[in-house]
């Protein structure tokens, strides 16, 4: 079984939300200014949509590890 470890620079993160779109178990965005929290860095399940989430957040402050 693949594990993956998912990782967020908040310091990155440009508010834009398409991790908590594409993959809402994993991510949220935080009420206050909007930038990704992490909910769950060690996903079971929807490793497809993680990837694609970190494939296409636009400041790059997503990191996948698979391992």
């Amino acid at each position: 079984m693949t594990t993956i470890r998912v990782t967020a620079d908040r310091d990155r993160c440009i508010a834009a939300g398409m991790c908590a779109l594409l993959a809402g178990t994993v991510f949220d965005q935080d009420d206050t200014d909007g930038r990704v929290l992490l909910l769950d860095p060690t996903p079971a399940t929807d490793h497809a949509a993680v990837r694609e989430a970190v494939e296409t957040c636009p400041s790059g402050a997503l990191t996948l590890d698979e391992s």
